[in-house]
């Protein structure tokens, strides 16, 4: 996503890594680099540093496991599950760039989950108070590969390319850093949570 790192930062999205294009705007590349801040796999289907998941083996839903976790409806295929996990995963890169654009993470309870809600949350109020604005373009083509045993959480592939990432002063207006951008592999995970997919991790793998 915009390519700058945080915690690995994702968020991306953890993401703690930050590296903006010039200072790399971690907005653009958050969802890339925010999985890596968190770093460890985590229990139940979760992340593995090297980008593994749970149940991974297969690059499209037929064969992978339908759904059945806690609230799921369960009269969804498991294609219709894949399709509403996708627009999902767009709406939330769509929030990502908007609240940066606005410095105002209000809308991401919307369309994330944590632990990658607050680390951009946090990571938006700390550009707000260094009185900047990252601005970003990014190309994505997401796909689902995997999903935990339940159905409850799926993973998706993406090589995110930045097209550009810009700093700019929120006071002046003037632009004060960034550049060309780069793509990468995105691993994210999606849960069912709420009532709702959402983004809750994501992890940054090799150039793309």
């Amino acid at each position: 996503m915009h390519s700058r790192s945080v915690p690995s930062p994702p968020a991306g999205t953890g993401h703690a890594v930050r590296r903006r294009v010039g200072r790399a705007a971690l907005a653009a590349v958050l969802p890339l680099t925010l999985a890596a801040a968190c770093g460890g796999s985590h229990k139940d289907g979760g992340f593995d540093p090297n980008g593994r998941f749970d149940n991974a083996g297969s690059n499209s839903s037929p064969g992978l496991p339908s759904p059945s976790g806690p609230g799921l409806p369960s009269t969804l295929t498991p294609q219709q599950v894949d399709k509403a996990v996708l627009q999902a995963y767009r709406r939330f890169q769509q929030t990502y760039q908007q609240v940066y654009q606005n410095n105002d993470p209000t809308p991401l309870p919307q369309v994330a989950a944590d632990p990658l809600l607050t680390k951009v949350t946090n990571d938006v109020e700390a550009t707000k108070a260094k009185g900047e604005i990252w601005r970003f373009v990014n190309i994505s083509n997401p796909r689902v590969y995997a999903r935990s045993k339940d159905g409850a959480k799926v993973f998706v592939i993406d090589c995110m390319r930045t097209l550009a990432a810009y700093r700019f002063s929120a006071a002046t207006g003037e632009r004060t850093g960034g550049g060309e951008g780069t793509a990468f592999v995105q691993r994210t995970g999606v849960k069912y949570v709420d009532g709702a997919w959402k983004v809750y991790d994501s992890v940054r793998d090799n150039q793309c």
